[in-house]
């Protein structure tokens, strides 16, 4: 190559080669330096907004909310009892003797005057007979006597005319005597004749009296006769079980050939069975102490029967007892000895308004009774409710930017006050404050409220534990997770 050290064309040097490829080296290491610095100042804001969040979290309780809202509201008391027939007789025998004939048995339906058992009755109609035949010639002697009474009456209308005869004779022999036509003797005898026929009458009205008194008389035997013979058809008669009422047999505890005895005083007769009348049917039901105020009669209740499921049967209250019973005896505290305190129930009966053929006597069951209906009401969960030192928590309200946690109520006199913990925005923070509310009716899970609360206000309702030591001021962020709710629910 001519005029300069130039290369020929292809052609480097060893030292050109080595300074090219170390300014490259060097311009890689710083690209490859500032990545890394890049990402570390990355990873390190990462971290700062991170630690700030969870310091954050740190300093906010974390609640399950729920909203006050509009609807319907329905207190319901429950209480479980048994399936009873308004009407149950336990029919007993009435007469001593053996069983001849058992016509029913358990499960049969029967109607009104239907023969259910017969016992032997040969003693009985013996006595009915002979007490018959008895009446029988009572009659005959009263039909004599009357004859008889008759007879004596004919005897007196006889007496009568001999004395009208006889008086006749009388007062003509006194005419002619007072003339002094005939003697003495004539007219004395005529008189004798007169007061004769007197006596005469006298003496037969006398015996139609006493055929009378004989007639009646035996018209009384006959009559104590009869009297007797009812006692006796009344004996025979409960020879004879019959029923009282339609209804269905429920127990037949006895056999046929079986001997039965009528009660007495210190000892119980036997019970041929029980006869229900299925035609009204009742739920007894024991409701608890604290329950039975609200309990009112002609409430409505739906009833459940434990051997039929799915069904339920509508009634009403017909009865609210007035003695509290010991549940673990079922004695009215009024009976009981002891002094023990123990839980106590009520008896309420209800009707069923539409009886079943599937229903019987002493089947397990649960009345559910609605106290009260509440339409269109506001309402908010029960677990919501707590009781607070509302002096205590103003002042916490009023310091809840100043350290709140060092604010107490020590020099103020506790008033506990029913209320809840409104979620409310203060900023772009929410926090819980107490506010005072008053409550009516109550349901299972929502109760009412009266006053101190608006449709759609948030509250506090949970977690039972955050919820027992809230106070007012807290910051507080939402969380109504799955766990949370199980755990509200069973805290409550």
């Amino acid at each position: 190559m001519q005029g300069g050290n130039h290369w020929p064309l292809g052609s480097v040097s060893s030292t050109g080669r080595r300074n090219w490829a170390g300014s490259a080296a060097q311009e890689s290491y710083m690209s490859a330096k500032k990545v890394v610095l890049l990402v570390l100042g990355l990873i390190v804001l990462t971290g700062v907004i991170v630690g700030t969040v969870i310091y954050s979290r740190n300093n906010v309780t974390a609640v399950a909310t729920g909203k006050a809202s509009r609807g319907d509201l329905i207190a319901t008391v429950s209480g479980t009892g048994q399936i009873k027939p308004k009407t149950y007789v336990n029919v007993g025998a009435t007469a001593f003797g053996r069983i001849t004939h058992l016509n029913v048995k358990e499960g049969d339906h029967v109607k009104r005057g239907d023969t259910l058992a017969t016992i032997e009755n040969v003693q009985p109609q013996a006595t009915v007979a002979a007490q018959q035949a008895t009446i029988t010639a009572s009659r005959t002697d009263v039909n004599s006597y009357a004859a008889a009474e008759k007879t004596a009456a004919a005897n007196v209308d006889e007496a009568k005319a001999d004395l009208e005869q006889k008086h006749l004779d009388y007062e003509r022999a006194k005419q002619l005597y007072t003339a002094k036509l005939i003697a003495k003797q004539d007219f004395d005898s005529k008189q004798a004749a007169y007061d004769m026929a007197t006596a005469t009458l006298a003496q037969r009205q006398a015996a139609v009296a006493q055929s009378q008194a004989q007639t009646l008389s035996q018209k009384a035997h006959v009559s104590q006769a009869e009297a007797s013979q009812r006692a006796n058809y009344d004996a025979l008669d409960k020879t004879v079980s019959r029923a009282p009422f339609d209804g269905l047999v429920t127990n037949v505890p006895v056999r046929e050939g079986e001997t039965v005895v009528v009660g007495i005083q210190n000892a119980e007769g036997s019970t041929l069975m029980t006869l229900a009348d299925m035609s009204v049917i009742t739920a007894e039901v024991k409701v608890d102490e604290t329950d039975i105020v609200n309990v009112r009669m002609n409430q409505t209740v739906d009833v459940t029967i434990d051997a039929l499921p799915g069904r339920a049967f509508k009634g009403h209250v017909t009865e609210v007892g007035d003695q509290a019973l010991l549940r673990t005896t079922g004695v009215a505290t009024s009976q009981s000895t002891t002094g023990t305190e123990e839980a106590k129930d009520f008896k309420v009966v209800v009707t069923l308004d539409q009886v079943s053929d599937e229903l019987r006597p002493g089947l397990s069951c649960t009345a559910k009774i609605t106290t009260a209906h509440k339409p269109d009401t506001l309402t908010i969960p029960i677990q919501s409710l707590v009781q607070r030192d509302i002096a205590a928590e103003q002042q916490l309200y009023k310091a809840h930017g100043k350290a709140s946690s060092t604010v107490t109520s020590s020099n103020v006199k506790p008033t506990l006050t029913q209320g809840v913990y409104l979620v409310q925005h203060d900023g772009g923070t929410l926090r819980a404050n107490f506010v005072p509310v008053s409550t009516g009716v109550t349901g299972t899970t929502e109760i009412e409220v009266l006053s101190g609360l608006k449709d759609g206000d948030e509250l506090v309702i949970g977690r039972y534990r955050v919820l027992r030591n809230l106070k007012s001021g807290t910051a507080v962020k939402r969380d109504n997770s799955v766990d949370t709710s199980a755990e509200q629910s069973s805290s409550s």
